[in-house]
């Protein structure tokens, strides 16, 4: 071998120490700057959506050409698609595209993932490599605090585009990050500032409550608009065991109402979740486990806890788990 290449990255073995370095590295959030804000659901018949954080991949190539250098890194894909099925919210009989990204570290390591995307969307195939190659990013904690958050109510406008964009939490910050602030604690073990996590318009974003009552309204009307895609079991089911009641108008403690909605949205993620893995394996991968459970269908699913538990056995099923 040329004595030239024996110190090339690929040659290269990180110790324990260094690795441990690394990895921090890339745990630590992205620039603001850098952060874009989607809409992932909207109230029906308001002008109100549930935006939710997220990063182009030019952001993850970014950081890994800053820590590794272009040399230091590579990718590998696969792509390939699905037999026709039918595709549940439209009867639709459509295939999916499927990409695997394989993303390797030199001297850190490789970890692989896969991305999907409806194989009649034009971009198909650009949507689910970006979406494999993020996965297999966040295997090594690069993007991963993205996949925290939980869905933030803003008001659209006539293009049902966000009119103001939250502001990000202290801990999803590279500065607050890098000061100790985590999800759920500040630096001294204590609870995070509420008013940390307040968007443009002053209403919490997350943890953060405003409990005058308009904004308890604005919470009742969020929890409401859950009814529809949750499905009447599962709405009525996180409702009794919460806040043991029938209607949240009953709701009297704003504590308790945060905590309906925040396992309302939960729930919302999961079933979106059971819907991509279902859509690949059907829904037969997870009747033993629903047995195991001593239900019958997916629709006697009424606890969060039921759901998380028949989710993660349909990813399973489908290759979804890392």
């Amino acid at each position: 071998m040329d004595a030239g290449l024996a110190n090339t990255p690929r040659e290269q073995q990180f110790g324990s120490d260094r690795i441990k370095e690394l990895v921090a590295e890339l745990e630590v959030p992205f620039d603001p700057s850098v952060i874009v804000w989607r809409v992932t659901n909207t109230a029906k018949g308001e002008m109100r959506g549930q935006v939710v954080p997220y990063a182009d991949p030019r952001a993850y190539t970014d950081r890994l050409n800053v820590m590794f250098t272009p040399a230091g890194w590579t990718r590998k894909y696969m792509v390939h698609t699905s037999a026709n099925f039918e595709r549940a919210k439209d009867k639709k009989i459509v295939a999916k595209v499927l990409v695997t990204c394989e993303l390797i570290i030199f001297g850190l390591g490789s970890h692989s993932a896969t991305g999907e995307e409806w194989a009649d969307n034009d971009n198909a195939a650009t949507g689910a490599e970006a979406q494999a190659f993020k996965r297999a990013a966040a295997c090594f904690g690069l993007g991963r605090y993205l996949y925290y958050f939980t869905g933030v109510w803003v008001d659209l406008d006539e293009r049902k585009r966000p009119k103001n964009t939250p502001r990000l939490f202290g801990w999803a910050t590279p500065q607050g990050w890098r000061q100790g602030l985590r999800l759920g604690r500040e630096p001294n073990g204590e609870p995070p500032d509420p008013t940390s996590c307040a968007d443009h318009r002053g209403n919490a974003a997350q943890s953060g409550w405003d409990t005058s009552g308009e904004d308890m309204n604005a919470f009742l009307g969020q929890i409401e608009a859950m009814a529809e895609p949750l499905g009447r079991r599962l709405y009525r089911g996180i409702l009794k065991t919460v806040a043991r009641a029938w209607n949240p108008s009953d709701i009297r403690d704003a504590d308790v109402i945060r905590r309906v909605l925040v396992q309302m949205q939960s729930a919302e993620r999961g079933l979106r979740r059971l819907e991509a893995a279902l859509n690949r394996v059907g829904p037969e991968a997870v009747v033993p486990t629903l047995r195991s459970l001593g239900l019958n269908s997916l629709e006697q699913v009424d606890r969060l806890e039921i759901l998380k538990k028949v989710v993660l056995a349909a990813e399973e099923a489908a290759g979804l788990t890392h």
